[in-house]
């Protein structure tokens, strides 16, 4: 372990041009037009752990796109850590607010990223950090230092919400054994202060669609005597907070988990500067839910955004039409002990309840997942704090993100192994977004750091 910064920088130019040629291939997993580049990723990652010597790597057939697994056990009776990440990646639009093309990586400097950043689709979520661990495991097998039994399972659906993940797991729970899930999916507070995920919020996503006319109508022969589904529409979603930015769907909140005023306390000791905070994102003030401050809105309290609405006409020019039908995609995020399942049968409930009768409804859900909390005293947790401390100089703190990974509850419940979750991304990212980015420094600083992971996993284990 005491030759990994050596090997990092020997091996720093071509890290980041297999990491570059990766984020040339356009896997986004939401757009059937991108079929095929999704399972050229999955044959190049998997090209990547053979190269980096991994003894026995397979594609995995599901009733989506393939997933990843690799093993390298090198005696039964040591721990084995499970590395699960993504190829996949988010649809890259809106293009036009791009600054260089999505698929084509190029590597800038900024503010924060002195020392230069990869701006790319999946630079960041998650090809570059699943790729850090390719690039870990490949320096443990040349420094003859891996201490234990490693796996890997690289799934092409996360941003899809993990359709055939689920099913992969509960029937291959004997060669997804493990002691623990180590996972790179998340981020840190910043390059000067690593933080560990210790909770994730759930999921709901669904997609409304409200009818109003057979067909599309004359703005001026039919305005004001029929009813205009986007009108409606708007109303409906606006009706869903009220004046303080509570969620009104009855029962929303029944099983929300309240955390104590000490436990809030910890949670404030993270640094955060609120000017900061609206500079880099250009807006002139904060908003949410009363009564608590932002690193509370978005991590512990849970959500109801509109992620896209459309309806009528939309092109260059004017069209006077009142539109047959109005649609919206919609997510919840939710927090431990809030069951995704139920808060989606409540949203849609509660959605056509308070419909007119002057429009039709339908909610189609689409995917979901549960949140998730783990403890600070596990032998995992340890191993990562002592890998960042020693990395970065100083100990890690513990955050709750506002983000959801599904498939983490998932795999507590038929794994029975807690997930840790290092992230080494920040928010500043843009994942999800146009110019999303990885900065160098946290791509080599990850591969760097992931290694002693492993070493002080096994040595707390013992």
């Amino acid at each position: 372990m005491d030759n990994i910064k050596q090997y990092v920088q020997e091996n720093k130019e071509r890290f980041l041009d297999e990491l570059i040629e990766l984020l040339k291939i356009p896997s986004v997993s939401a757009d059937t037009a991108y079929s095929q580049d999704v399972i050229n990723t999955a044959n190049a990652v998997k090209v990547s752990l053979e190269k980096a010597g991994c003894k026995h790597v397979e594609i995995c057939e599901t009733p989506g796109y393939p997933i990843v697994f690799g093993e390298h056990i090198i005696d039964k009776d040591l721990p084995t850590v499970l590395v699960y990440g993504h190829y996949d990646v988010q649809p890259p639009d809106p293009m036009e607010l791009w600054t260089s093309p999505p698929f084509e990586p190029v590597i800038k400097t900024t503010e924060i990223h002195p020392e230069g950043a990869i701006f790319a689709r999946g630079a960041c979520d998650d090809k570059g950090q699943m790729y850090m661990h390719v690039k870990a495991f490949e320096y443990m097998i040349q420094s003859n230092s891996l201490p234990c039994n490693v796996k890997f399972m690289i799934e092409g659906e996360e941003e899809v919400g993990s359709k055939s993940l689920s099913g992969f797991v509960k029937e291959n729970q004997e060669k997804l054994s493990c002691d623990v899930i180590l996972i790179s999916d998340t981020g840190m507070i910043s390059n000067q202060q690593p933080s560990i995920t210790t909770g994730l919020r759930g999921l709901s996503y669904v997609e409304v669609e409200v009818t109003g006319p057979n067909r599309d109508l004359h703005s001026g022969l039919y305005g004001g005597a029929v009813a205009n589904p986007i009108n409606v529409l708007t109303k409906m979603i606006a009706s869903l907070h009220d004046e303080n930015n509570h969620i009104t769907i009855p029962g929303f909140y029944d099983n929300v988990e309240e955390l104590s005023a000490e436990e809030r306390a910890e949670m404030a000791k993270a640094p955060f500067n609120l000017d900061n905070y609206k500079k880099a994102l250009d807006i002139d003030d904060i908003y949410g839910e009363t009564g608590y401050v932002t690193n509370e809105r978005n991590s512990i309290r849970p959500t109801l955004d509109v992620n896209g609405i459309w309806g009528g006409y939309t092109g260059e020019g004017a069209k006077t039409v009142i539109a047959s039908k109005a649609y919206a995609k919609i997510s919840m995020r939710l927090v431990p002990n809030q069951d995704w399942e139920e808060i989606t049968e409540l949203f849609k409930n509660h959605f056509e309840s308070i419909a007119p009768k002057s429009v039709k409804v339908k909610v189609t859900p689409h995917h979901g997942g549960q949140g998730y909390v783990t403890p600070i005293d596990s032998i995992g947790y340890k191993a990562a704090n002592k890998a960042y401390t020693e990395t970065f100089g100083v100990p890690a703190i513990p955050v709750r993100s506002g983000g959801s990974i599904p498939i983490v509850a998932l795999f507590e419940k038929e794994l029975k192994s807690k997930t840790i979750l290092m992230g080494f991304g920040l928010d500043s990212d843009a994942i999800h977004s146009p110019n999303e980015h990885f900065g160098i420094f946290n791509y080599l600083k990850g591969i760097e750091t992931i290694p002693l992971f492993y070493k002080y996993f096994v040595e707390l284990s013992k």
